[in-house]
């Protein structure tokens, strides 16, 4: 329930939530990195490491993640008590925030904290890109209405274990 993955993404997934990713784009906020298999893909694609803001709860991984990328910017905090409205978030400007969250397994309030952050924290192009094992998106429609976004499905990894599928939510 807490990392939301029974292993870790493999690379058809990385290079399927990554896709968008520019190296000259802007910041890149990735959310609940865990072992670093979508951050790996994200600095292929040339974008600096010190344009990497790296959001992770778990202490081991915080560890593991300052080790691998000391240039990135790394936040040991729990996602879900990202508000709505915090200056931090607004002003990121990121061109695009990868989410690896288990969305689904949280309640209304911690999602209308988490994506209204993420969408405050995105220039006016960018957009939150979300993985999920399940068959619709992970963010409640609710949600997606009261904040005027949407979500598009954009492909899917069956290669992956479970297999997986990507959702771009950006506004309307």
């Amino acid at each position: 329930m807490r990392t939301g993955a029974v292993a870790p993404s493999g690379n058809a997934l990385a290079q399927l939530i990554t896709r968008d990713i520019v190296a000259d784009g802007g910041p890149v906020i990735e959310l609940g990195p865990g072992t670093g298999a979508f951050t790996r893909c994200i600095l292929g694609k040339g974008l600096p490491e010190h344009d990497l803001t790296l959001v992770e709860n778990s202490p081991d991984f915080t560890a593991l993640l300052r080790q691998r990328y000391p240039r990135a910017q790394l936040l040991e905090m729990d996602v879900t008590r990202m508000r709505h409205g915090d200056h931090r978030w607004q002003a990121m400007q990121a061109q695009a925030v990868i989410s690896g969250l288990p969305l689904l397994t949280m309640g209304l309030r911690a999602q209308w904290n988490v994506v209204g952050a993420c969408m405050q924290s995105l220039r006016a192009d960018g957009a939150l890109y979300q993985f999920t094992y399940m068959a619709k998106c992970p963010i409640a429609p609710e949600i997606l209405a009261r904040l005027g976004l949407a979500a598009e499905r954009i492909g899917s990894s069956l290669f992956n274990v479970p297999p997986a599928s990507v959702y771009r939510i950006s506004r309307r």
